[in-house]
């Protein structure tokens, strides 16, 4: 299959799945007036969301190497299209929170079939590319649903947004079922065995590495317009265009970032890592910015600037999780990695909250800076871990899929 219909299809598709995602996030303003919530409810909303996230997504990773990323993804997309239409729907709280569940339980088939797809069909040399611009789809989606709900919110009702991303994800999901041929169709005859992966040192650092950076990303954009409008003064058109804006940033990182992790010399684990590293104190240094900025001008370009680095950073850490694990082990190995992502974002929302009502939001922004500082720490573990011996490898003869590109 030609590589480049296949990147063109997979972003389509994470594009359609962010929309359907995101939108949740997109629309706390408007869950928070109409079932008359708190800061700290608002966070529960996203921690369910993230919780059923959490929980599918190594049952799915191990489905998705098991039986491969065309029919899973086939019938995730068309999943997601009937959650997204599950929330516009719910009556009360409760039933709110068990629809954000099922649209988050759903999502959890993008991360291992997408990155399944990209480094099973485009040729090493540009997989690290392929991947950024793939998870451009990600802060694109998100992009979108923040512009999509905030705008047709202002025109219809904020229950059409919903309705609209439900509308794209059939359609895509349809496209990329006639469409989407897999390279090859040899596939693994067994479940993922995660015991194996967990003992591979550098794997274990990157996932908590990614523990602490997913909590400050979810907590990030769960909370931008929320903030801008509250604490900033923005409306929440606007404020739903700077979280666009951010997520334009985010992609422009995954972009130049995967670039470089393919166009850089050395050891692809350690300029890969040395890159991510660089994304991790870049946050950190962006969220205490926006924590003392109080300016309106002044606080569009500090989260715009954020977005860069904090939403920018996924696409190198899958590049640099495939050169920790093969190909065959990606859908496990990058379901793993997206659960420690998720689980990180299980907590820290409703703490952002918590602290923001009971202290101020200065401290809630040093929370996601404290934490992207120590993400910092395990990444370096990453690029100093030593090659996984046979044990670690399972019955794999090496654990680096990458190791010469």
């Amino acid at each position: 299959m030609n590589q480049y219909r296949t990147i063109s299809l997979v972003f389509l598709w994470q594009l359609a799945a962010s929309i359907c995602y995101y939108a949740v996030f997109a629309a706390t303003p408007f869950l928070r007036d109409a079932f008359g919530l708190t800061g700290t409810t608002v966070g529960l909303v996203v921690t369910v969301l993230t919780l059923g996230y959490a929980v599918f997504l190594l049952p799915l990773g191990a489905v998705t190497d098991r039986y491969g990323e065309h029919k899973v993804l086939t019938v995730g997309l068309l999943g997601l299209a009937g959650g997204a239409l599950l929330v516009p729907l719910a009556g009360t709280y409760a039933v709110l929170l068990g629809s954000v569940f099922v649209l988050g339980a759903l999502y959890g088939t993008a991360i291992p079939g997408t990155n399944k797809a990209i480094f099973g069909n485009v040729p090493v040399g540009r997989q690290n590319f392929a991947t950024g611009i793939k998870q451009v789809g990600v802060t694109a989606g998100s992009g979108v649903s923040a512009v999509l709900l905030t705008n047709v919110a202002a025109i219809l009702s904020w229950e059409a947004g919903f309705h609209a991303a439900a509308v794209l994800a059939v359609a895509v999901a349809l496209l990329f079922a006639l469409v989407y041929t897999p390279a090859t169709t040899d596939r693994a005859t067994e479940f993922p065995d995660f015991r194996v992966l967990f003992r591979n040192r550098a794997y274990r650092s990157l996932c908590l590495a990614g523990w602490f950076l997913g909590a400050a990303l979810f907590t990030t954009v769960g909370y931008t317009i929320i903030y801008l409008e509250e604490s900033i003064g923005l409306s929440v058109a606007l404020s739903g265009l700077v979280l666009a804006g951010l997520q334009v940033s985010g992609s422009a990182g995954r972009i130049v970032t995967g670039w470089l992790s393919d166009a850089l010399p050395g050891d692809p684990r350690r300029r890969i890592g040395g890159i991510l590293l660089a994304q991790a104190l870049g946050s950190a240094v962006l969220f205490v910015t926006v924590a003392f900025v109080d300016q309106r001008l002044a606080a569009i370009v500090a989260f715009v600037t954020l977005g860069f680095f904090i939403l920018g950073f996924t696409g190198v850490y899958y590049s640099c999780m495939a050169t920790i694990v093969p190909n065959e082990k990606m859908g496990g190995a990058t379901a793993g990695g997206q659960l420690a992502l998720t689980s990180g974002a299980l907590l820290a929302p409703p703490a952002f909250g918590f602290l923001g009502e009971s202290i101020g939001y200065r401290a809630s922004w040093l929370l996601l800076a404290g934490m992207t500082a120590l993400s910092s720490v395990f990444v370096v573990r990453v690029v100093r871990s030593p090659e996984p011996n046979a044990a670690e490898c399972g019955d794999t003869p090496s654990c680096s899929s990458s190791s010469d590109d």
